[in-house]
Parts: structure tokens; sequence; C-alpha cells
């Protein structure tokens, strides 16, 4: 008599591995859109050059040049910029042509969804540093980190900052009603954020302190001052606020900004527009 055996069982895929997946698909997207990935990677990498051709001051006692202080800055404000500007516009364009309602009636979990668009903020946003850094050391002699404590730095202070951002692109996603007005208003907050930052105004010590006070309540500044630590010699630390790179304070203001940037996205994320 011929037993008959039990058809293996099949697991279905992991959250994991479908976001990783959708990850695949996101990453596609974006770099078919020639236009739009030229925008996203040259914008920052043009107002580097622009803006660090203007200076030629050179920091006494220390040997730095303001175009290199810029510099440094701006390799910080270019990930804030693919990541969160990048982050609110694609959500909102999902939800504006209905992808994320389509995706909402598949088995796909909603985790997996935000998983493939952290794959695709994690990839174009160390492109995006990796195309900042040549762009400065070929143009402002920006010398790469030579001790391991400063990559060091350089990885968690990219990871905090991508994922920071990232979550408050999507939160902030949800006050849009369309892709138009998510792309100008996420490109006015990140912009302005950026000068009261001190990132194109060097040293930050010149701003009012009324702007610098304001700008420490958000990530922006302590991004850009976390990768001026890690690219600026120790030197450099008469010339922020503190005297010094605050390092602690830079992990616990991006540390809590990617918790409450958490809540703000379960708190506000939609599926579809309001009007539907």
């Amino acid at each position: 008599m011929t037993t008959l055996r039990p058809a293996p069982t099949v697991s279905a895929p992991g959250t994991v591995r479908i976001g990783l997946a959708r990850g695949g698909v996101e990453l596609r997207q974006f770099f078919r859109q020639k236009e739009h990935v030229v925008f996203t990677f040259s914008l920052p990498a043009i107002l580097m050059v622009l803006l660090g051709s203007i200076f030629d001051e050179t920091y006494a006692g220390t040997g730095v040049g303001a175009s290199q202080v810029l510099a440094a800055g701006m390799i910080g404000a270019g990930i804030v910029s693919t990541s969160f500007v990048s982050m609110g516009v694609g959500v909102a364009m999902d939800r504006e042509d209905g992808t994320l309602k389509r995706l909402r009636g598949t088995p796909m979990p909603a985790a997996a969804y935000f998983v493939g668009k952290v794959v695709l903020v994690a990839v174009s946003s160390l492109a995006q540093m990796i195309l900042m850094v040549t762009v400065a050391m070929l143009l402002f002699d920006l010398s790469l980190p030579t001790a391991l404590n400063d990559w060091l730095t350089l990885a968690w202070v990219f990871a905090l900052g991508c994922i920071s951002c990232a979550l408050l692109g999507t939160a902030a996603s949800a006050m849009a009603r369309s892709v138009n007005g998510a792309s100008a208003g996420m490109n006015i907050v990140q912009v302005t954020l950026q000068f009261i930052s001190g990132v194109f105004v060097t040293p930050i010590t010149s701003l009012p302190i009324v702007m610098v006070t304001v700008s420490s309540f958000f990530p922006v500044k302590w991004i850009c001052q976390g990768f001026r630590s890690v690219f600026l010699p120790d030197s450099m630390t008469a010339y922020e606020m503190a005297g010094e790179w605050e390092l602690g304070m830079v992990a616990l203001v991006l540390g809590v900004w990617c918790v409450l940037g958490l809540l703000l996205c379960q708190a506000t994320f939609r599926w579809t527009n309001r009007a539907e």
C-alpha cells in the first residue's frame, strides 16, 4: 500500500524579504526617471560648487578654508535633500496616482512598503554622499577622514540622518494634497532649515543667535555639524556655537527625531487623499 505523504508547506515570504523586493522595484522606478535623477543628485552639488567658489577666506590657526567648511556641511544637506524631500514627494506621488490604494489591496504588509522606501532612500542618499564628497575633494581639497572613529561617526550620523529625515518626510507628505504641493512645501522647509542651520553661511557663529537656537530643534543643524566633525580638524571647533562638536548631542537629537518621526508617521499616514 502506498502511503501518501503530506505536501510540504511553503511559508509565505516575510515582511523584510517582501520589502527588499519592493525596494528593488523602487530603485528601478527611480533610476528610470532620468530627469528626476539628474535634478535630485545635481542640485546640491551645483549649490556646493557655486557657493564654494564665492568663499576664499581661510580661518586663522586652522589652515581650513571657508569653502571646505561649506562643503562639509553641504554633504549633510545633500543627504537631507535626498531623504526628506525624496521620501515625502515619493509617498505623496504614490498616494496621488493610486499606487498606495492598490498596494493596500494586496497581501503585501504595509511595513514592507516602507522597507522598500527605506532601501531607496539609503541607496540614493549613499550615492548622493559619494558624489558630494568627490566634488568637495576635487574642487575644495576636502580630505577623507583617516581615523577609525571618524569613519564610525560618519556611519552613524549618516544612518540616523537618513532615518530621521525619511520618517519626517513621510509624515510631512500627509499634509500635502498633491505631488506639486509636497515638492514645493518640502523644498521650502529644507532650504529654510539649511540657511538657519549655517549650511550656506560660514561659520555658523556668524548667524544671529535666534536663528541658530531655532535650528537646534531640528535635525539639519546636527547632521551638518556631525559631518563637519568628520571632515574638518578639531581646530575648527572654535567656530562652532558650543566650541566643540557635541557628538553626544548630535546622537541624542537625531535619535529623538527618529522616535518622533515614527510616531508622527503612525499618526498621520493615510493610504488615499482625503478628497477621495
